[in-house]
């Protein structure tokens, strides 16, 4: 949740450490920090309650130099939000931390280190790390061994960086259930929490694997893993560039995304079919012998990649024609789930290194499943290097907490999935073939509907003033309502629920009145009649509907009813992904007119890398 970013040069390097802040901003965080060694071989700090941007006015009044440095951006956990407890954290004046992640066992450890002596200066646990490290070094420990040794005491998670006065040439590093990159320049090193902090200065990348340690200095990276032997980690050319990540025309990087979404789509299918078909290959060189075993599925994710797994059920069992259970990835891990022979196990993640996915992931591993398949946009996340199988969604950089082409993107990848599974579960080819064809021409479709944001932004002034809303939706576009009401309630701060519209007697009926508007999404399918006898019912109690409708619904407007019409010719398949996009717009407009921090929600993280 916290961004990481250090650097070891022959030249300044805070306004690399600024910089990389800045990019990392998406992440969520409460305060920031930047600690250097300066030229005179001393720690000196800067530390600011707030945004990045104050941060950087504070080392402008005061100015701060140093070729060698670490930054942080925290979000409270331990401890409230206080300048005191800010990264970067020293020890005795002699090593700087930052650290990200959570360390269970701090209560014992503060105990211990008070016993020795050691003062704290703030709440956290992160503090506990830095004494740790000091004692060993004043113990004739150098700062790689003192790390080394002082992990092996740490439970819970954690991705740190150390500096040290007597070490001036070289930042340790360590990774256990945290993610870290760590990056080669010109006679420059660098680490950081994401490779998108980094952009400006590298597009070379090492990831440390779980239990790592690693050695930077000017010019030169030795990484070492959890038994303390010289291990070489793959090189990754990141194809992404500095502007990627930049805004551009759009007010938000919210914005930005959603219009991304054409691109993104197409991207996910570009290369993985041919003659109609998707590709067995796109899963990996073990395919082949796995996909023909396959009975059923079990789909674990958090959040809004639970939605894309909630849609994915559908696609299973009614294309592929396999059982198929979805599930909250931190529920999963509390519980003793039977595993029927020939399971697949799927786990989702836009960033791959999300805490209880991951974990869930390891989990399903112990127990046996057929084989494990992530569904990620990092390729080069935990997720992905510790699962079988694996499909990249191409979503692209994604800056906005609420996710917008992740999520399409997702669905998109389980589309195709499902097409490569129904194919092996005897589907008629004629069938995929449509089917196929079907998906490729999402992306015009998302095209079409964005030129609804007018109709919507006028949509959105109705709920300025609202504190509630209901979304309603049949089959599968139940859990795209459930996205809906989860963009508007995450960006909006307005109470937002969703349900299956079946179930609107069994209880939610009872708090539609005037003041509750109620959206609803009616493609044209199977379940439209029984879905316009739910909108009767609301209409009945008074209450306001706004439907996105097929054009051919017959869904008419009236003072209780706004209708907006969705593209012609949507099919079934298609629907998920389509019907997203409008949902995320009137999230997008009623925030914006709330005056909410788009892209950086209250209380929020991107990517949530601690349970």
């Amino acid at each position: 949740m916290c961004g990481i970013v250090g650097a070891i040069a022959q030249r300044d390097v805070v306004p690399i450490l600024v910089e990389g802040l800045r990019r990392l901003e998406y992440r969520g965080y409460d305060s920031a920090g930047v600690a250097v060694l300066n030229g005179d071989g001393h720690l000196d700090r800067r530390r600011t309650v707030g945004k990045v941007k104050l941060l950087a006015e504070a080392i402008e009044v005061q100015p701060l130099t140093g070729q060698r440095g670490i930054a942080h951006t925290r979000w409270a956990t331990h401890g409230g939000v206080s300048e005191r407890n800010a990264h970067p954290h020293f020890s005795e004046e002699g090593i700087a931390l930052v650290h990200n992640g959570i360390i269970e066992n701090h209560e014992a450890l503060r105990t211990e280190l008070k016993a020795a002596g050691y003062a704290f200066h703030s709440d956290t646990d992160s503090e506990v790390i830095a004494h740790l490290i000091h004692d060993r070094i004043k113990a004739g420990d150098d700062l790689l061994a003192a790390v080394q040794s002082i992990v092996q005491r740490l439970h819970g998670a954690y991705a740190i960086v150390v500096m040290c006065c007597s070490e001036p040439d070289r930042l340790i590093v360590a990774r256990q259930g945290c993610p870290v990159v760590v990056g080669e320049g010109e006679g420059e090193s660098y680490v950081a929490s994401d490779v998108q902090a980094l952009l400006p200065v590298t597009r070379a990348f090492r990831f440390l694997e779980e239990g790592d340690v690693a050695e930077l200095r000017t010019g030169a990276i030795a990484i070492f893993d959890s038994t303390g032997h010289r291990v070489e980690r793959p090189l990754h050319e990141s194809e992404l560039s500095a502007d990627d990540v930049e805004l551009g025309q759009y007010a938000h990087y919210m914005q930005k995304e959603i219009y991304e979404q054409p691109r993104a789509v197409a991207d996910t299918l570009t290369e993985r079919f041919a003659g109609g078909r998707a590709l067995d290959a796109v899963l990996g060189p073990k395919a082949a012998e796995l996909l023909p075993q396959i009975r059923s599925v079990h789909i674990v994710a958090c959040g809004t990649s639970w939605h894309a797994g909630m849609v994915a059920r559908y696609y299973m069992e009614q294309y592929a024609r396999l059982p198929t259970t979805v599930e909250i990835a931190s529920e999963y891990r509390y519980r003793q789930p039977v595993v029927p022979a020939g399971t697949l196990f799927i786990a989702i993640s836009q960033s791959g290194e999300t805490a209880d996915t991951l974990a869930a992931l390891r989990e399903a591993k112990r127990l046996g499943y057929l084989a494990t398949l992530a569904i990620c946009n990092v390729p080069a996340s935990s997720l992905v290097r510790e699962a079988d199988l694996s499909l990249m969604t191409r979503a692209g950089p994604e800056i906005g907490v609420a996710s917008t082409k992740a999520f399409t993107t997702q669905l998109t990848a389980l589309g195709l999935l499902a097409l490569i599974l129904a194919r092996h579960n005897g589907m008629d080819p004629e069938r995929e073939t449509d089917l196929m064809a079907q998906l490729v021409h999402v992306p015009e479709m998302i095209e079409h509907t964005l030129k609804l944001e007018p109709q919507i932004r006028e949509w959105a002034q109705h709920f300025k003033t609202k504190q509630h809303a209901l979304f309603l939706g049949r089959g599968a576009a139940w859990p795209v309502a459930m996205e809906g009401a989860l963009k508007l309630k995450e960006i909006s701060y307005i109470h937002a629920e969703a349900y299956a519209a079946g179930e609107l007697k069994h209880g939610p009926l009872a708090l539609v009145d005037a003041d509750m508007p109620v959206i609803t999404i009616a493609p044209n399918n199977e379940l439209l009649e029984k879905l316009k006898s739910n909108l009767q019912e609301v209409k009945a109690r008074g209450g306001k509907l706004y439907v996105f409708a097929d054009p051919k619904a017959g869904i008419e407007p009236s003072p209780e009813v706004e209708v907006m019409h969705m593209p012609e010719h949507v099919q079934t398949f298609q629907t998920p992904i389509v019907y997203t996009v409008p949902l995320q717009l009137l999230a997008y407009h009623v925030a914006v007119l709330k005056g909410t921090d788009v892209d950086q929600p209250r209380n929020l993280a991107k990517s949530v890398t601690v349970e």
